[in-house]
């Protein structure tokens, strides 16, 4: 979802190479319908999963941004998100393997599709595998 990157000057790939899925924290969880329409309608064999340095995702709870809408837009809008996880994040890694985790055990990504988990780093620009 970061503004900062542009995928396809990331990672070298020209339009049309690659459905590209985007959302805060770039979550698996989030993401799943629109993986799943990319595979079984879409034919696609490999999902790279990448999330970033500096990424807002690492900076707050579920009770902060709860919070925060409470502050912002009251009472009823803060029930309205009581019981949504934001999916924030205190570890980069370690939320990578989990979402790599949770692609491969789920039973509606193909066994057959490779799935593998990236950092970018903003900072110099390069992309690491993490799994």
């Amino acid at each position: 979802m970061d503004a900062r990157i542009d995928p396809a000057a990331a990672l070298g790939i020209s339009l049309g190479d690659a459905h590209v899925i985007r959302n805060a924290g770039a979550s698996a969880a989030d993401a799943l319908r629109s993986i799943v329409i990319s595979q079984q309608l879409l034919g696609t064999q490999e999902v790279v999963l990448i999330k970033h340095t500096g990424c807002g995702m690492l900076t707050f709870t579920n009770d902060d941004a709860r919070a925060l809408v409470e502050k912002n837009l009251g009472g009823e809008a803060a029930r309205e998100v009581e019981g949504l996880d934001f999916l924030p994040f205190p570890d980069l890694e370690e939320a990578v393997r989990r979402d790599v985790r949770f692609l491969r055990e789920s039973k509606v990504i193909s066994k057959e599709v490779v799935v593998s988990g990236w950092v970018y780093e903003v900072e110099s620009g390069k992309v690491r595998q993490v799994v």
